[in-house]
């Protein structure tokens, strides 16, 4: 079996808070343009703004695999990015997990109003393999790939 660890971060380990998610099926390339627009922030400020994204008042901006996303004009000018998109499922696993390592802080002792987002990211899961069989003895491959969500948030003043 493969093993998990977490990364190696310059904060005290008593001052951390971990969570992980393992092969839900959201977009990776989803997963990828959430993580790096809310790595850094505040909690709270995070969870905001990923509840404007569902509720599409603004737009999550698209760096990578951003080929087809229109350009948005609700996307803020803090991105320096115009295209953007709405990843309504990827948005809610990483509320998801937010909110368990939001849970780990607190059962922790730590201060909520503090918690900053020093790392979170992205991995490929499992792929489930799947084939459709098709005429004259063909099968079409119909595979579900699934992704791994970790996040780190540590107490800073």
């Amino acid at each position: 079996m493969p093993t998990w660890v977490y990364p190696q971060l310059p904060y005290p380990e008593d001052r951390l808070a971990k969570a992980v998610i393992r092969n839900v099926d959201a977009s990776m390339r989803d997963l990828y343009n959430v993580c790096k627009a809310i790595r850094g922030m505040w909690l709270k400020d995070a969870k905001a703004f990923l509840q404007r994204v569902l509720d599409e008042k603004e737009a999550m901006p698209f760096w990578k695999h951003s080929h087809g996303a229109a350009h948005r004009s609700n996307i803020s000018e803090r991105w320096k990015v115009k295209s953007g998109r709405y990843p309504k499922k990827a948005i809610k696993y990483v509320l998801k997990v937010l909110e368990s390592a939001e849970n780990n802080a607190s059962a922790k002792g730590l201060d909520v109003d503090r918690l900053k987002i020093v790392h979170i990211a992205a991995h490929k899961g499992i792929t489930l393999k799947r084939y459709m069989p098709r005429a004259f003895g063909r099968a079409t491959p119909k595979f579900k790939r699934t992704s791994h969500i970790e996040v780190v948030l540590a107490e800073v003043e």
